[in-house]
């Protein structure tokens, strides 16, 4: 009798396992055959579960923006306005070995996205949907009397979503602008001219 496979639980220890390599040896070590070593299993079972290396690229970064948005939820829980705003930046920002590891899947996956529109409709608009919680966030804290009412939150929005963006980059360049204290800095200084 033929062995009955969980394809969905397949598909998930294969993204994971490309998770555990780039967290341990780096990105360019994520073959498909490092992949398929962590799990012990054949290369070609792989292609079993996805349509290609882009695929499982896919599913990666998809887990990491489930991972992200889990860890917003936890950190913020229970907190408003600017209290909110700086543990969800921090989830975001790649300041942690753990933020720095999902920012090489994501501008990884991201490189990938560039030469193959067929995976487009899997990358979620995160803009839609962190600038939403960031704008609540700073109409909290224009409420609590922390921002300035003439805050153009759209703008500002703009300008701290392609700060944590670029600084995915930044991250996978070993830029010095990745140093946390300098990336906060940035952070801070979009808010500055509207904290009152």
């Amino acid at each position: 009798m033929p062995k009955i496979v969980d394809h969905d639980q397949r598909r998930s220890e294969i993204v994971e396992a490309y998770l555990a390599v780039v967290a341990r040896d780096g990105l360019s070590a994520a073959t498909s055959r490092a992949i398929a070593a962590e799990l012990n299993i054949g290369t070609g079972a792989l292609w079993h579960y996805f349509d290609g290396f882009d695929d499982v690229a896919a599913g990666a970064y998809k887990r990491i923006v489930e991972r992200t948005n889990g860890r917003i939820a936890a950190v913020t829980a229970g907190l408003r306005g600017l209290d909110a705003f700086y543990p969800m930046i921090r989830e975001i920002l790649p300041l942690t070995k753990e933020t720095l590891d999902e920012a090489h899947v994501v501008v990884g996956f991201w490189g990938r996205l560039a030469a193959n529109a067929k995976i487009e409709e899997t990358q979620e608009d995160l803009g839609d949907y962190w600038g939403g919680l960031i704008a609540g966030y700073f109409a909290e804290a224009i409420e609590d009397g922390v921002l300035d009412p003439a805050m153009p939150i759209p703008d500002v929005l703009d300008v701290l979503l392609t700060v944590c963006l670029g600084q995915q980059v930044n991250a996978v360049m070993a830029s010095p602008m990745v140093d946390p204290s300098r990336q906060l800095g940035m952070v801070d200084h979009c808010l500055l001219p509207w904290r009152r």
